[in-house]
Order: structure tokens, then C-alpha cells, then sequence
């Protein structure tokens, strides 16, 4: 008889290193919740990676009790394609932050999103560079004075979300590092789509960007600053006595009255979509930006398109049926020129 399944808790997915960020950061909550999610998925731990590049967060990897790899600056997307095409059945996901995923490797990030490959790829959002001791970042505002800005940022940040989209993401969430239930959710949901799933996590950094993301992470203003998404649901948020929604005219969006009492199809607020095949309506979401809107948590965007190993792999089977195994020993020796045949 076959054994019987072992039931897998958070503990086994903790590591035995010494868990080493500072005091209130952000990033010991998304470890925590990514630790509870991991038994839900039905994955064992010797088929699931998980990817890093350079920063805070891609100390990632040595905390939890799976396969790891902590890579280069940037360019954790690229050994994570490479691992998912050799590997197809393994659960790999990217770590990165604002820095490491949209300066030097955001060339790397662009074109592992439009290629569609089946990973999950959480940017954790501080808006500063912590490791390296509190430089602006790519994401961080316009006026942010930093060691390298000292008189205040002139850059216009990038939002992840919105590159996201760009670059013809098929899934698109965002999440808060201490809003526990709504991290759960979307992990849960990047992991059950097929392809590449792109998750922001605001991300508080205490040393040396403290309370960027308070309006949101407050559960006092929370339900004022934000905006929780549901598909098939109107989009209001407030509490009672202060509800408003959001309607959306040509792809503009504008901030609406709403009272409890009123249909909201009957002042046109929008009703959340997140399987629009087109992007311009996850746009218009993405553009709501605080203080005169507010912030969209949850699933954006969540679209289907095959794999990209998916169709490599019919690809490769496709030119074995037609052509036969091959043999690579023989052609390396063959000589010093070869010929392509189409």
C-alpha cells in the first residue's frame, strides 16, 4: 500500500538560517504569509525554487526550506526561465524589489513577462534602495530626498504596475506586506495561473523609508486609501457615511458620491473586470494614483495565453517527430561547418 501523504505545515517550509533584515521591515511578514500559503499549494518542497537577485529581499532564498537559488544583480528572471524550461513540472519563483527588478534588470523582467513563461514574480515595492543604505530607487517619488537626492528626486518613477502591463503581463496583482488575508489571496492566485503572474507587494522599509505605504497599511485609513478589487463587483471603497466609487468614462477614471442605498449601475460606477482581454481597462487601474485616488489591491488583471515552455516543448517534440532524436555527439564532430535545413 502507498503511503500516506505527509501533511505539510509552515514550519517545513522555514528554513533553519537566522532570519537577518532589520527590526520591522516589511519583508518578515511577506516571508511569514508566503510560509503559510506553501502548504495550501500542494507542491513539495523538492519541487518548488525560489529565484533572488541582489537587495534586501533576495535574501529570500535562504529562509525558506526549498530549493534556492540567490542570484546576480537584475537577473533572477533569467536563471528562473532557465529553470523553468529545463524543468517544466518545478514551481519556481522570482524575488526581486523595486531596484533589483526595474533598474539594472528591468530589460530582464520586460521580456520574461511578454514571453509568458508559467512563474511567479513577486516585486516587493520599498521605493528606496535599503541594502545599499537608502539611495532613490526607480520607483520612488518625484521631491524624495535620499543620500543620492539630496535636494529631492527629478526622476519620474516607474509604477511596477503599469510596466507590467506594458510589457503584456497575463496576470497582474498587487498586495500590502501586513494586510495578511489579501497577501494569502494573491499568492494563492499567482500560483494557480498559468503563466507569468506578476504580484507588487508594498513593502515598508523603517530605516530609511518609514511609513510610505502608512495610508494603506493602517487598518484605521485603510478602507479609505485603498481600493479592494473583486471581479464582478463595483468598485467602492469608504466606510459607511463615506462611500464613494469609481467610474470609469474613456478609459478615465473619476471619483463618484455613493450611498448604500443606490444602485451603483445607476451612476455608472464601474464593475472590476480582471479577464478583459484588453489591457486598457487594467490601465485605467493602474492610474489611479493617491491622493486623489485610491490605492487598487487585489487582481488587476488575469487573462489566458498558453506558456511559453508549453510551446517550446510542442516546438522540440514537433522537430523529433519530423526529424528524429538527433545526436549531438555526432553533430559536434561532423565537421567545421554545419547546415541549417529549414
Amino acid at each position: 500500500m502507498a503511503a500516506p501523504a505527509v501533511k505539510l505545515t509552515r514550519k517545513d517550509f522555514a528554513s533553519d538560517q537566522d532570519v537577518r533584515w532589520c527590526p520591522g521591515c516589511g519583508d518578515y511578514s511577506i516571508l511569514t504569509n508566503i510560509q503559510k500559503v506553501m502548504p495550501e499549494l500542494g507542491v513539495a518542497r523538492e519541487d518548488v525554487v525560489f529565484v533572488s537577485g541582489i537587495g534586501c529581499s533576495s535574501r529570500f532564498p535562504y529562509y525558506m526550506n526549498t530549493y534556492g537559488f540567490h542570484t546576480i544583480h537584475g537577473r533572477a528572471p533569467s536563471f528562473a526561465t532557465g529553470i523553468k524550461i529545463s524543468r517544466p513540472e518545478l514551481s519556481v519563483w522570482v524575488i526581486t524589489g523595486d531596484g533589483d527588478g526595474l533598474s539594472i534588470g528591468g530589460n530582464h523582467l520586460l521580456h520574461t513577462i511578454r514571453r509568458n513563461i508559467d512563474l511567479q514574480i513577486l516585486l516587493f515595492n520599498n521605493r528606496v534602495y535599503g541594502l545599499t543604505k537608502g539611495q532613490y530607487s526607480p520607483t520612488s517619488r518625484v521631491g524624495m530626498e535620499t543620500k543620492s537626492s539630496p535636494q529631492g528626486s527629478i526622476d519620474h518613477p516607474i509604477d511596477p504596475i503599469r510596466f507590467a502591463l506594458g510589457a503584456g503581463a497575463t496576470f497582474v496583482a498587487r498586495a500590502i506586506d501586513v494586510d495578511a488575508k489579501g497577501l494569502q489571496e494573491t499568492l494563492r492566485r499567482s500560483h494557480e495561473h498559468r503563466g507569468t503572474a506578476f504580484l507588487e507587494i508594498l513593502q515598508n522599509c523603517p530605516v530609511y523609508n518609514d511609513g510610505e505605504w502608512e495610508a494603506v497599511e493602517n487598518k484605521a485609513s485603510r478602507n479609505q486609501t485603498s481600493l479592494v478589487l473583486r471581479h464582478g463587483e463595483p468598485l467602492i471603497f469608504g466606510g459607511p457615511g463615506n462611500r464613494r466609487g469609481i467610474r470609469i468614462d474613456q478609459g478615465v477614471p473619476t471619483v463618484v458620491p455613493y450611498d448604500d442605498d443606490t444602485d451603483p449601475r445607476e451612476i455608472d460606477i464601474a464593475v472590476h473586470d480582471e479577464h478583459s482581454e484588453s489591457p486598457s481597462y487594467a490601465f485605467a487601474l493602474a492610474s489611479l494614483i493617491p491622493p486623489k485616488f485610491p490605492t487598487p489591491v487585489g487582481v488587476l488583471r488575469a487573462v489566458s495565453k498558453p506558456p511559453y515552455e508549453e510551446i517550446l516543448s510542442g516546438q522540440i517534440a514537433a522537430a523529433v517527430t519530423e526529424r528524429g532524436q538527433g545526436d549531438l555527439d555526432a553533430l559536434l564532430n561532423s565537421g567545421e561547418t554545419w547546415t541549417v535545413e529549414r
